[in-house]
């Protein structure tokens, strides 16, 4: 292994298991840069990111700037880096910061590129019904995922994946597609080719208000959002005039219900639910200020 100096850019827990790969790999990194620690939990505790307690643990300096300005520019130029990795960071590297690198920031992108550019690649995969994505080694410029790309790594989906499971997979196989193939990179015997640019698709930032359950969707899509959700923003709605978050659901097939947007039915344990198109089968939901619960345990607690 060559003598790369690298520094390691990443906030989300997405990039754990990258880190810990490049860590175990025995790769000198010469600091791990993250945001600041933030408020957390009902308590708004101020919490360090994952990736902080895991390179303090390995004794890497951790860097944590507001912004990536010319102070943090200088800060980084000092420590002479030669490459850097780059995880679901969470802010735009500028021009100066990039320069720093002779041989450039690799990033770690979960989606096919150039398909889902942007904030949301894993959630926009399951909300399409994709039956596959995967994770793209590239080159990072100051575009939104616009860099050439070194190699995609194809992963089949079954359909059902919610967005901790499918997180979970493309971090694990982007760690390990890395380091599996990082000397080859840095060492340049893989070139990254330029993307197209008339194949490309942006996957939107998720907002707050794309959790709210809309009943006027159909069952397929809103099932979708449910795994595509779970977690944050959550597919949140009302039922029997209580506010919950629901955690699971499928498409009901056998029912010969007839029911209105919106419109409820306990059936067997579950809830129907009526959409714009089909019949959604509620299954797990959590009310506000609650733990997760079967909505047979919910509609026990209603005493309907």
């Amino acid at each position: 292994m060559e003598d790369h100096r690298l520094v390691f850019f990443g906030t989300n827990d997405v990039g754990v298991p990258v880190l810990e790969h490049l860590i175990d790999a025995g790769y000198d990194l010469v600091a791990v840069v993250t945001k600041p620690d933030a408020p957390s939990g009902r308590g708004r505790t101020l919490t360090a990111p994952e990736v902080k307690i895991i390179a303090e643990k390995a004794g890497i300096p951790v860097l944590q700037p507001e912004q990536l300005d010319d102070d943090f520019a200088e800060e980084l130029s000092d420590l002479n880096p030669t490459a850097g990795i780059l995880v679901s960071y969470g802010k735009i590297v500028p021009e100066e910061v990039l320069e720093l690198f002779p041989q450039g920031i690799i990033n770690i992108h979960p989606s096919l590129l150039p398909k889902y550019r942007g904030s949301s690649p894993i959630e926009q995969a399951i909300l399409n019904g994709d039956r596959e994505t995967g994770v793209s080694i590239m080159l990072l410029d100051e575009g939104m995922d616009t860099g050439p790309v070194y190699l995609s790594v194809k992963l089949p989906l079954t359909g059902k994946e919610t967005k901790p499971k499918l997180y979970d997979q493309l971090s694990q196989l982007g760690a390990i597609t890395l380091v599996e193939h990082l000397e080859d990179i840095l060492g340049g015997d893989i070139s990254a080719t330029p993307q197209d640019d008339d194949e490309a698709s942006v996957a939107p930032r998720i907002s707050k208000q794309d959790g709210v359950i809309d009943w006027s969707k159909p069952a397929e899509q809103l099932e979708r959002e449910v795994r595509a959700y779970l977690g944050w923003p959550g597919s949140r709605t009302t039922l029997f005039e209580r506010d919950v978050i629901v955690t699971a659901a499928s498409v009901d097939e056998e029912s010969e219900l007839e029911l209105a947007p919106g419109e409820t039915k306990p059936v067997d344990g579950t809830i129907l639910v009526g959409t714009g198109s089909g019949i959604l089968k509620i299954e797990y939901l959590q009310p506000v200020g609650k733990n997760q619960m079967t909505a047979a345990d919910f509609l026990r607690g209603l005493r309907l």
